[in-house]
């Protein structure tokens, strides 16, 4: 989002190829969520360690989860225009944190780890960065939220 000429908050100009649809109902984070192709159809609980029962999904994992695909992705289109070939056991885990931020408020914090076997730690290193630049979601919170990265080969 940009400041337009008025000051005003404006969406940047996307071509929308796909639009996905959920509805959280109850009490939100204590509640339901389900997505309008019924993929998802889910109670959600706080986690125990936010005095939840932690009996069910909550928003930080299911973020986690869109995070993580959505930066492999990434990971994979920077490394095949580089003419990189990952091995098949790459993989990305996006650790969620959840906590109280100096506003007196809550956030959240993105640890991005990409599993990079058979390639040098530079060259992973560097695939992580460029993965950050394009990653949908990496745009998404860029500035909002701390993200780190971490390569392991």
């Amino acid at each position: 989002m940009t400041a337009g000429p008025t000051g005003m908050i404006e969406a940047m100009s996307i071509d929308v190829i796909y639009t996905a649809e959920s509805t959280a109902s109850g009490g939100g984070r204590d509640g339901h969520v389900k997505s309008s192709d019924n993929r998802i159809d889910m109670e959600t609980r706080p986690p125990k360690e936010a005095g939840g029962s932690g009996e069910g999904t909550n928003p930080e994992q299911l973020f986690s989860a869109g995070y993580a695909a959505c930066f492999l992705g990434a990971l994979q289109l920077v490394a095949r225009l580089d003419k990189i070939a990952l091995d098949s056991a790459s993989g990305v885990t996006a650790q969620v944190g959840f906590g109280k931020d100096s506003d007196g408020g809550y956030g959240i914090t993105a640890h991005l780890i990409g599993y990079l076997p058979g390639l040098g730690q530079s060259q992973a290193e560097e695939l992580m960065n460029k993965a950050h630049q394009v990653c949908p979601y990496s745009k998404a919170t860029r500035g909002n939220i701390d993200v780190t990265l971490a390569a392991k080969v």
